[in-house]
């Protein structure tokens, strides 16, 4: 099918520009502004005509973006943004997704490196994982691949890592819950070999501690480690219920989902019954029934950071070494509210 030639009368009509500044633009001559010129090129873009070969950005090389699955939606909101950074700095991202019983982590890399990529962009990966050797990392630096972490910050790596701070979200979704009269208040988290759910538990522990008085043995009891997902959410649910919890504090937002089934099967209601807290804040979680307070992830800035820092080291300026630590922020919804008085 043959891609019709520009007609410049539309292109300007759309571009809200004249005739000859469209002519201008499209054969490539100066004396048009920037703001202009790119309006020109979005006109193009929209109506479908394909650029001029001169107006179309050449590519600075690939980068690789490994992720988890993208069931859970904030995986694709991490991904988006980096594929956005990347392209604005003219690097062409590939997207690499793990799946159960898929392609591993190792594999993917593999793939990429010999596919000639500048780059790797790792989002809550195996580096997160505590059971397994971080040595892999060691390896792909040593073949000359620059890479960045998100989520999961392992000191036996050598690289920069961009994180949430898991200790401040347990703190803000406590004290929420705290101020709502909220005494017994349970946590459900991911499997222990993860860092983030150590995290979260470290400062779960330490935030019921420093609002409800609980010693840290009485608050261990409150925490249940189970999977990543709604189904995981609702096994953790029916524990703390059990143990009289009236507030629920989540690892994810998936996870809270599950959380708030469970009540709704024992014929309780979120959150006249039980309040939950989620974390993450993903695109669709204000428009759950009931609208989830959750402790919302700063995805544009953690991605942000993590492209920024890889393109310095592409750039010849190694980035220090360490964790780079963004703050969360507490959003509060419907899915929370002031417990019942106890019987």
């Amino acid at each position: 099918m043959t891609v019709p030639a520009p007609r410049l009368a539309h292109i300007a009509e759309h571009a809200s520009v004249s005739e000859a500044t469209v002519s201008r633009v499209l054969n490539g001559k100066p004396g048009v502004a920037d703001t202009t010129r790119q309006r020109v090129l979005a006109a193009l873009d929209v109506l479908g005509y394909e650029r001029p070969v001169r107006l179309r950005r050449r590519s600075a090389g690939l980068i690789g973006l490994v992720t988890p699955e993208l069931t859970n939606p904030i995986f694709p909101a991490f991904a988006q943004v980096v594929e956005q950074v990347l392209a604005a700095h003219g690097y062409t991202p590939v997207l690499c997704t793990q799946l159960p019983g898929g392609v591993t982590e190792d594999e993917l890399v593999e793939q990429l490196v010999e596919r000639g990529v500048g780059g790797i962009v790792f989002l809550s990966g195996l580096h997160a994982d505590l059971s397994t050797d971080p040595a892999r990392y060691a390896d792909l630096a040593a073949r000359g691949v620059p890479f960045v972490l998100i989520n999961g910050y392992n000191e036996a790596i050598s690289a920069p890592f961009v994180s949430p701070d898991d200790h401040a979200a347990m703190r803000m979704a406590v004290g929420h819950l705290a101020e709502l009269g909220h005494e017994r208040i349970g946590l459900a988290v991911g499997p222990q070999r993860y860092v983030p759910s150590r995290r979260k538990r470290e400062g779960f522990v330490d935030a019921l501690g420093s609002t409800l008085r609980m010693t840290a043995g009485e608050a261990e009891l409150l925490v249940q480690h189970t999977l990543f997902s709604v189904e995981g959410g609702q096994v953790a649910a029916g524990a703390l219920l059990d143990k009289g919890c009236t507030g629920i504090v989540c690892g994810s937002d998936m996870m809270a989902l599950g959380v708030v089934r469970a009540a709704r099967e024992r014929g309780l209601e979120v959150p006249d019954d039980l309040s939950v807290v989620g974390f993450d804040d993903s695109q669709l979680i204000a428009f759950t029934n009931p609208p989830l307070t959750t402790v919302r992830q700063p995805v544009q800035a953690m991605a942000t950071a993590a492209v920024g820092a890889l393109l310095e080291e592409l750039g010849g300026s190694p980035v220090q070494r360490t964790e780079y630590v963004f703050q969360p922020e507490l959003v509060v919804r419907d899915s929370t509210a002031p417990a019942r008085p106890r019987a």
